[in-house]
């Protein structure tokens, strides 16, 4: 008696496909900026991400990291910046233009400015000082 053979069915790996591609392309696309605190701070920083119409604030402590997830098709209005602080008086913020598709790293060293030795030229260039705050690369 001969066995029927199973019937494979496409359509249902198609429509299972069509669902997740763009969940994946949509996550791995986001442009993410990750802030790195050096693991040599004797401070615990305050820090507020401000990115559009999202508002995240936080504490890290010496060697941690503060990582948000940007827009994957900002529109002309779209800002995100960083604010970070210390209890002492310490304030700094910067500008972000996040690069689509990729990682932004930023390295803060052990008082808080940006580390221009570990933080790469293409992402100093893309960050900018806010307006009315004290310069982020200098004490």
């Amino acid at each position: 008696m001969p066995v029927p053979k199973p019937k494979i069915r496409y359509g249902r790996w198609m429509l299972l496909l069509l669902v997740i591609l763009p969940v994946a392309f949509w996550y791995f696309a986001s442009p993410v900026v990750a802030v790195n605190f050096s693991p040599n701070s004797k401070e615990e920083f305050r820090y507020v991400w401000n990115t559009q119409d999202r508002i995240h604030r936080g504490d890290i402590r010496h060697g941690g990291s503060a990582v948000e997830f940007s827009y994957i098709f900002p529109d002309k209005d779209f800002f995100m910046m960083f604010d970070w602080s210390t209890d002492k008086g310490f304030k700094r913020c910067i500008d972000i233009t996040p690069k689509w598709g990729s990682t932004i790293d930023i390295y803060l060293d052990d008082i808080g400015r940006i580390d221009t030795a570990k933080t790469a030229p293409d992402v100093i260039a893309r960050l900018k000082r806010c307006v009315g705050r004290p310069d982020p690369f200098r004490p």
